[in-house]
């Protein structure tokens, strides 16, 4: 595989991306010409959290399990799918039985929920619904309507507790713990609301949540962040997407190499590439992008380095190229964390088998 490398991050990023990106993290002009949109949205979403949350409580669904959200109120990638594997793996150690509902974003199934494992399509699935069925190996469900996912869990398996990745926002979801996630070095940005900002809701709703997460130190002045547990990200060994060997990062110090991604906030990962000693040539492309060949071409085979989460829909496109790897990654939340949700599903009656 040798050509021309594929456009830079900021040739794949929209102007308009780029744009709101600076008015919210960076204190860009045009804030105050999106605030009557603002205005609008907060509204919008008012009304329809008020009148979901109403049917929810004059119909609520049969629900034998506990629910946990593990969600965000910012756009862009925070870090919910570490924290949510990382979850799954503690109610495993403490003897229950978890499965994962997920939104399967970006899949193309033509039908929904779609159970999802190891060896499922991303294409058709979503790429953070089979990271998850490979690094968990518990029950993984896909689809919009959550409850819908819940019901298939409930009728095909012997669960007694779910998480659901994302889904802070869908209140037609009944939940019994929920857990937001704050990415660190972004905060809440300018604290408005989407357009004018990064919030999907007012800074309020963390009141409803019983933890929050902070993924990396606290880089801006808010103090709300310094209540929260800290999370750290680990990876130190690549894997070949050709041959499955392992490598320690360190190994390819001060190498030159082309990192590439398609996530919501690809700067924590080129970081923790350079902090390793590699020198990075940056490739971005959108969340969730549905990689090409073509994608994938660079000049004298360079080394090529990705994100697990693109690694599930890279693999099928590499072959036998072996100069192919990512990256796995871990959430790593202090001891405080854990005991405190298996305390909180404790009292609120749900004991493990």
């Amino acid at each position: 595989m040798s050509q021309q490398s594929p456009d830079t991050s900021q040739n794949q990023t929209t102007k308009l991306q780029q744009w709101l990106e600076r008015v919210w993290y960076k204190n860009g002009k045009g804030r105050f010409l999106l605030m009557p949109l603002s205005a609008l949205y907060c509204a919008a979403n008012a009304y329809q959290r008020k009148t979901q949350l109403k049917a929810l409580s004059q119909n609520p669904p049969i629900i034998n399990v506990p629910i946990i959200v593990v969600g965000n109120i910012t756009v862009g990638g925070t870090g919910k799918t570490p924290v949510t594997v990382h979850i799954v793996n503690l109610l495993k150690k403490s003897g229950y039985k978890p499965a994962i509902i997920t939104r399967g974003y970006g899949g193309k199934a033509q039908s929904w929920p779609q159970k999802v494992t190891a060896d499922s399509d991303a294409e058709l699935i979503g790429d953070e619904a089979v990271l998850m069925a490979t690094r968990t190996g518990v029950p993984v469900y896909a689809g919009a309507n959550r409850l819908e996912s819940i019901q298939s869990i409930q009728a095909d398996t012997d669960c007694d507790v779910i998480v659901s990745d994302d889904g802070m926002q869908h209140y037609k979801m009944p939940r019994d713990i929920q857990i937001a996630v704050v990415d660190g070095e972004r905060g809440f940005g300018n604290q408005h609301c989407i357009p004018a900002g990064p919030l999907r809701e007012k800074l309020s709703r963390l009141d409803s949540c019983d933890l929050l997460v902070l993924n990396g130190e606290n880089k801006t002045q808010n103090t709300l962040l310094n209540q929260f547990y800290m999370m750290s990200l680990s990876g130190n060994t690549l894997v070949n997407l050709a041959t499955e060997a392992q490598l320690p990062l360190t190994e390819f110090s001060q190498q030159k190499v082309d990192a590439v991604t398609g996530i919501g906030n690809p700067k924590r990962f080129y970081s923790t590439l350079e902090d390793a000693g590699l020198v990075v040539n940056q490739h971005s492309f959108p969340d969730h992008y549905a990689f090409t060949k073509n994608d994938l071409l660079f000049a004298n085979d360079s080394k090529v380095i990705m994100t697990e989460k693109d690694a599930v829909k890279c693999k099928n496109l590499v072959g036998d190229h072996k100069h192919f790897w990512y990256l796995p990654i871990s959430a790593v939340l202090p001891q405080d964390f854990d005991d405190k949700l298996l305390v909180l599903l404790s009292a609120k009656g749900f004991l493990n088998s």
